[in-house]
């Protein structure tokens, strides 16, 4: 990883870290990085593997022992559940930002908590395919319907955006929703939600019982799933706000 630039805008040596959801990559959080950088921070977008909840949230938590200094780590939707638990052993991890996104508490599953969402209509569009696990075995993954991808997961987003989404999202492995997640890192983080009111993926009310839960400060926008893209001033908004409190908690 390059040495980080100092900033000269006040924002010190904190790092913000965005960790993306599933059906995605790290360009969904394109329309809030230029916003931070402006503030002068230093913005990391790894790519979260989407093989596994604990897969993915080890490799997060990788990402995380490597970077010097201080961070703030923000989740989209699955990555979510990724920073809950990558967090939950990296000491330079000082707050937790939830857009549109799980929050699991320890011992749960995603796959068991989804079917409970009225909002939620995901499950309905989902395509499931087999991918070779290395040792001479497959294993199950999800993609969306590109038919259903904009209703699902973007109405807010123009149609000719919404193609090129669907067109090139990543799946998702059947393990994310079956592994059981760790100790959650928000027991004992200060965090903060953004809620979409318009979320039919994670759903509404799956994101914000979950962000109560969490004792978040919770912020809910008019928007779809994918509130980063429709929304980006909005939820870089959010992401300043807990930068500069976490940092002056550290004064």
């Amino acid at each position: 990883m390059p040495p980080k630039a100092k900033s000269s805008r006040g924002a010190g040596d904190m790092t913000i870290v965005l960790v993306h959801g599933a059906f995605a990559d790290a360009s969904s959080w394109n329309g809030v990085i230029p916003l931070l950088q402006q503030q002068g921070y230093t913005v990391v977008a790894p790519p979260n593997p989407l093989r596994g909840l604990v897969f993915d949230s080890d490799y997060i938590a990788s990402v995380l022992g490597q970077i010097s200094g201080p961070v703030l780590l923000v989740g989209h939707s699955y990555g979510g559940a990724v920073i809950t638990n990558a967090a939950a052993d990296a000491p330079n991890v000082l707050g937790l930002v939830y857009v549109a996104a799980f929050a699991p508490d320890g011992g749960e599953r995603l796959g068991e908590v989804t079917p409970d969402s009225k909002d939620s209509v995901l499950n309905s569009v989902l395509v499931p395919h087999q991918y070779p696990t290395g040792d001479g075995k497959t294993a199950t993954e999800f993609s969306i319907d590109p038919a259903g991808f904009h209703d699902a997961f973007a109405i807010d987003v123009p149609e000719d955006q919404t193609a090129i989404m669907a067109a090139t999202q990543r799946p998702i492995s059947e393990a994310a929703f079956s592994d059981q997640s760790g100790p959650p890192a928000w027991k004992s983080l200060p965090s903060w939600a953004v809620v979409a009111v318009g979320d039919k993926a994670v759903g509404t009310d799956i994101a914000r019982s979950m962000a109560q839960r969490a004792g978040a400060e919770i912020l809910e926008i008019e928007g779809s799933h994918v509130i980063m893209i429709s929304e980006p001033q909005a939820v870089t908004d959010v992401i300043l706000k807990a930068a500069q409190v976490v940092s002056a908690g550290r004064m």
